[in-house]
């Protein structure tokens, strides 16, 4: 198997367990709290391991015209979005999260059809449908687990997160 596929496939599982298991360790923390941990631990991760392949410190080499751009992308993606998550966290299931979660490349395709102008052809836009329509009718809420409090604010806010992390996905296209 390439390498390369072997990665991905771990990524997607850490991807798909990260949810039920920040619903876990959310459960005393506050959603502000917990989403700062998460990424300030993904952050360090990220310098150490930059640091180590550039062996020291290197400019970014960002352009100024590009810095508005990357400070949208925190704010949405590394602010806003896991704020978001983790609060929606503490009014729905795990489950339901993860289900909602299938709504970020829904809303990046959208946005970047709307505000980009790229192309979406009819197959595209009717798979994004059939990701959306699965993903509410699996997460209706039931009042029939111990996570689920019956209402839409804990979906909401993961939805919000998604379009957080959309937004955050077309910013840095740039």
């Amino acid at each position: 198997m390439n390498s390369s596929v072997l990665y991905a496939l771990i990524a997607a599982a850490l991807f798909g367990a990260s949810t039920p298991l920040a619903k876990l360790l959310g459960a005393d923390v506050s959603p502000v709290l917990l989403a700062g941990l998460l990424y300030l631990g993904s952050g360090a991760g990220l310098l150490l391991v930059r640091c180590m392949r550039d062996r020291g410190w290197k400019r970014s080499g960002l352009s100024a015209g590009e810095w508005p751009w990357l400070a949208g992308a925190i704010a949405f993606g590394g602010v806003l979005g896991p704020v978001a998550l983790m609060f929606g966290l503490t009014l729905t299931s795990g489950a339901t999260a993860s289900l909602m979660l299938n709504l970020e490349p829904v809303l990046t395709a959208l946005l970047a059809w709307v505000v980009f102008k790229e192309n979406a052809d009819r197959r595209i836009v009717a798979g994004m449908l059939a990701i959306i329509a699965g993903g509410v009718v699996l997460s209706l809420p039931s009042g029939q687990g111990a996570n689920d409090t019956g209402s839409w604010l804990g979906p909401l806010a993961v939805a919000f997160a998604c379009l957080c992390w959309a937004v955050d996905n077309n910013l840095t296209r740039k």
